[in-house]
C-alpha cells in the first residue's frame, strides 16, 4: 500500500486529530509519488544516452555487484548505504536524492507532524541536476572521492559487509544492559582494558561522524579522514579513571577489540535490518583495514576531499528503491 501527502489537504489552522492523520497519509503518498517520478526521470535520462544499463530494486539485490562501471542509486542515504555493502573499491556510486527535504514544508507543518523527507547527505545529485552531473562523470570531468569504511570481525572471521557509516554493538533488546570489555590495539601493544556496563558501543567512520555519533555527543571528523571514532552508549557508573576512555578516536593503524559479552549480542552495520548475532564469550574486532568506498559526493564535501582522477566507462547499473508501507 502506497501512502503520501497532497498539499491541498494541509491547512494553516491547527488540524483536528482526524485531519492530522489524513495529512500524514497524504504526505506519505506524496513522498511515494515524488520518488517514483524521480526514478522514471532518471531512467528517461539514461535512455537518451548511448549506455547499457539495468534497473534493479534494492530489495531484489543481495549479492555483490560485479561487471559494471558505475552504480546509480535513486532514493536517499539508506539506498546508497545498502548499495555500498555490495561493492568493493573498484566500482563508484553516484547517489540521486529522489525526494529532498523542503525546509518551508517542514516549518509549515512542524506543529502537526515531522514533514522531513530525504536528507541525501551523501547524494551528489537530485532530479534537477542528475543529467548534468552524469555527463560530467561520463566525460571524466568529475572524479569519485574515497571514504574510509569499517571492517568488523566476529571471532576472527570477517563479517560479509563493510560499514560506510557506523557499527553498533549492543544487546538486541534496547532496554537490556550490555556488559563488555574493550581495548585499543596498536602494532601488538594494547591499551588498558576498559570494563563497561552500558547500552552498547558505537564505532563510526568520518562520514558517519555527522549522523548518530554526532547526535549522541560525538564530534564531526573531516570527510577525508580514515580514522574511526568510538563511543560507549550511556555508560552506567563508570570508574573515574575510565570516564576519559568512554569516547575517542581510533587511529588509521589501530584496532578496537571487545570481549566478555552477555548471553547474546547484536552487531548492526549502518542500521541495516540484518543483525549479526554474537554469543557469550565472543570476540569482536573493528578497524578500517578495508577497501575504501568510492563515490561522487556533493560539492561541499567533494571540495574537502583529495579525490584521485579516475575514468568511468560503460555499462551503467541503476540501483533504485521503492517506497512502500505495509498495511496493518
Amino acid at each position: 500500500m502506497y501512502l503520501s501527502e497532497r498539499r491541498s489537504c494541509l491547512r494553516p489552522a491547527r488540524m483536528s486529530r482526524q485531519e492530522q492523520f489524513l495529512g500524514i497519509l497524504d504526505h506519505l503518498d506524496d513522498r511515494c509519488r515524488v520518488h517514483k517520478e524521480g526514478i522514471h526521470f532518471c531512467q528517461n535520462v539514461l535512455r537518451r544516452k548511448d549506455l547499457d544499463w539495468e534497473p534493479v530494486f534494492r530489495n531484489n539485490l543481495c549479492r555483490p555487484i560485479h561487471g559494471v562501471d558505475l552504480v546509480v542509486t535513486v532514493g536517499g542515504d539508506g539506498t546508497l548505504l545498502q548499495a555500498s555493502h555490495l561493492l568493493d573499491n573498484s566500482i563508484p556510486i553516484l547517489g540521486v536524492n529522489s525526494d529532498p527535504t523542503q525546509p518551508e514544508e517542514v516549518d509549515r507543518l512542524s506543529d502537526e507532524f515531522d514533514a522531513t523527507r530525504s536528507t541525501g547527505y551523501l547524494c551528489a545529485a537530485t532530479k534537477e541536476n542528475f543529467e548534468q552531473i552524469l555527463d560530467k562523470v561520463l566525460d571524466g570531468k568529475s572524479s569519485p572521492s574515497e571514504l574510509g569504511r569499517i571492517s568488523a570481525k566476529l571471532n576472527g572471521k570477517p563479517l560479509p559487509t563493510l560499514a560506510l557509516n557506523d557499527v553498533l554493538i549492543a544487546d538486541p533488546c534496547p532496554a537490556t544492559v550490555s556488559r563488555f570489555s574493550f581495548r585499543i590495539e596498536h602494532h601488538g601493544q594494547n591499551s588498558c582494558m576498559v570494563n563497561c556496563r552500558s547500552s552498547g558501543l558505537r564505532v563510526c567512520t568520518a562520514s558517519g561522524s555527522t549522523a548518530a555519533m554526532l547526535s549522541a555527543g560525538g564530534f564531526p571528523m573531516p570527510i577525508s579522514s580514515k580514522e574511526l571514532q568510538f563511543m560507549v552508549r550511556e555508560p552506567i557508573s563508570p570508574r573515574a579513571a575510565d570516564v576519559p576512555l568512554m569516547h575517542g578516536r581510533i587511529g588509521s593503524d589501530r584496532v578496537i577489540k571487545l570481549s566478555r559479552f552477555c548471553k547474546k549480542y547484536g552487531i548492526l552495520e549502518d542500521h541495516c535490518c540484518r543483525c549479526n548475532q554474537a554469543k557469550l564469550g565472543s570476540k569482536i574486532q573493528a578497524d578500517n583495514f578495508s577497501p575504501v568506498f568510492r563515490g561522487f559526493l556533493p560539492p561541499d564535501y567533494r571540495d574537502s576531499v583529495i579525490a584521485r582522477d579516475t575514468n568511468c566507462s560503460l555499462p551503467i547499473f541503476l540501483f533504485q528503491m521503492s517506497l512502500s508501507f505495509p498495511t496493518a
